[in-house]
């Protein structure tokens, strides 16, 4: 049934997790993905400290891969190792360290709050840890801690919240530490965004009016020039004077005068009509250009579209840019911000202890202080002297109590770089003894391939001299029965002599 394959394949990748978890727990795991292709099974493990999986020269890669191979029947398996970009987003790695740090005995508050910190402070919307065990006594307890918001019902409960769990084996017994957060990227479905319009301003409209408001003009001043020239065309002929017809010489006159002025009006019309053609060209000439410039608009308005395009393009990959580079600085910044709290709890807790032993020394000298006291009161007739040689022994202890301070923050100081690089070499040690352990356990196999063959080959050879002994064995013991025979014969053959020569005494 298609439930069973489920199961089955579910079982198998919590097996692959808890073997992950196991082999790599100092490396700071931090979740695995399988992703089944044709050419085999991608196994992309995500780590806090890459280098450590993945081994010199690649021998804690290649042994993984072999053991997901033999182990847990994976088709051709091929290891992907990824280093987590926020460790303190990443709820297995966060609960594996607050396992570490209570195992070093810290009070889970305080750890617990630092945690809360880290996360918070790497960007998470929500974080909660619970502690639950004999935190405080004999009797099993259950602290949660909350920071932010988080979702705890639902789908997005499932789908966006992550989970991570471990456990610390204490000496009253093992607390189960488990840390839920919601990471900075999550859009939750009841958020809304309001989008506001857009307000596009006309461009090529103002342009293409522009253009055409001189044609107008032109057109406008054109037939008004037509109009003045035909009033002074109209008044000129009205101010003819036309008399009576007394004589043929005022006739004469008067049709000249017509006759004129009849030229005038035509050569005014043609006048007229050449400006009006000259003006329609002049107006054809402005539209054209118009149509120029309007084309050109358009086409600048095209281009100016297509250049805000990459220039918002260009924004967005400049923002993004800059976005990632912000949190890889600010992952940075957290790793640096993580490891001078760490040398800070370490540099803390080693003043405590040069504390606690200079106020033991402090002690130790306050008790022999009194006790000088009392002898100096014991002995009274030398008080004077005993005082004197009192405060010079103050001032010795006093000043031997400060020196023996100084070397204890000197002695302080040198432990901790003893302890850092003790740390260092163990750590290296830790690797090259890994090493080892895998090359020998190589030449084990290889040393115990060997000795099945050898002992195969001797068990063949040693079937073969068994074969040929028995076969020895049989010659040997006919040989040993013909001889047998032969000495059995000599011996009655002797016998017989024996008595033959026995007989011949007695009768002689």
């Amino acid at each position: 049934m298609i439930e069973k394959d489920f199961v089955t394949e579910g079982l198998k990748r919590t097996r692959i997790d808890e073997y992950l978890e196991k082999e790599l727990d100092r490396a700071g795991y931090g979740g695995m993905e399988i992703q089944v292709t044709p050419l085999g099974t991608m196994v992309v493990v995500y780590a806090e400290r890459p280098g450590m999986v993945i081994g010199r020269g690649g021998k804690t890669v290649r042994a993984i891969t072999q053991n997901l191979k033999n182990n847990y029947e994976l088709e051709n398996p091929q290891v992907e190792v990824k280093e987590v970009d926020i460790p303190e987003l990443n709820p297995k790695i966060m609960a594996h360290k607050i396992s570490a740090m209570l195992q070093r005995g810290m009070h889970f508050r305080r750890v617990a709050y630092s945690a809360l910190r880290r996360i918070m402070g790497a960007g998470a919307q929500g974080v909660e840890v619970t502690i639950s065990g004999k935190i405080r006594g004999s009797r099993s307890a259950c602290a949660k801690f909350t920071d932010g918001y988080i979702k705890k019902c639902g789908e997005p409960s499932i789908k966006y919240v992550k989970q991570g769990f471990a456990t610390a084996p204490l000496k009253p017994g093992v607390l189960g530490i488990s840390v839920r957060i919601m990471p900075p990227d999550v859009v939750l479905p009841d958020k809304v965004d309001i989008i506001q319009p857009k307000v596009e301003e006309p461009v090529a409209t103002e342009t293409a009016e522009a253009v055409e408001a001189p044609v107008e003009e032109i057109t406008e001043g054109s037939v008004e020039i037509l109009e003045e020239i035909t009033e002074e065309a109209a008044e000129e002929a009205a101010e003819v004077p036309v008399e009576e017809p007394v004589k043929d010489d005022l006739k004469t006159k008067a049709t000249e005068a017509k006759e004129a002025v009849e030229e005038k009006t035509e050569e005014v019309v043609e006048k007229a009509t050449e400006a009006k053609e000259a003006v329609e060209e002049k107006a054809e000439e402005v539209k054209e250009k118009a149509s120029k410039t309007k084309a050109k608009a358009t086409k600048a308005k095209k281009a100016a579209e297509e250049k805000t395009e990459e220039v918002v393009e260009k924004a967005t990959e400049v923002k993004e840019s800059a976005e990632e580079k912000a949190t890889e600085v600010k992952a940075k910044a957290t790793k640096a911000k993580k490891a001078a709290e760490e040398k800070t709890e370490e540099v803390v807790e080693k003043a405590t202890e040069v504390k606690d032993k200079a106020t033991e020394a402090k002690e130790a000298v306050e008790e022999k202080a009194e006790e000088v006291k009392e002898k100096a009161s014991k002995t009274k007739a030398k008080a004077t002297k005993a005082k004197k040689a009192a405060e010079e022994k103050t001032e010795e202890v006093v000043e031997k109590a400060t020196e023996v301070k100084e070397s204890a923050e000197e002695k302080a100081t040198e432990v901790k770089a003893k302890a850092t690089k003790a740390k260092k070499a163990a750590e290296e040690k830790t690797e090259e003894v890994v090493e080892k352990a895998t090359e020998v356990k190589d030449k084990a196999t290889e040393a115990k391939e060997a000795v099945e063959e050898k002992t195969e080959e001797v068990v063949e050879k040693a079937t073969e001299v068994k074969e040929a002994v028995e076969e020895k064995a049989e010659e040997v013991k006919e040989k040993a029965s013909e001889a047998k025979k032969k000495a059995s014969d000599k011996v009655a053959e002797v016998t017989k002599k024996a008595s033959e020569i026995k007989e011949k005494v007695e009768k002689s």
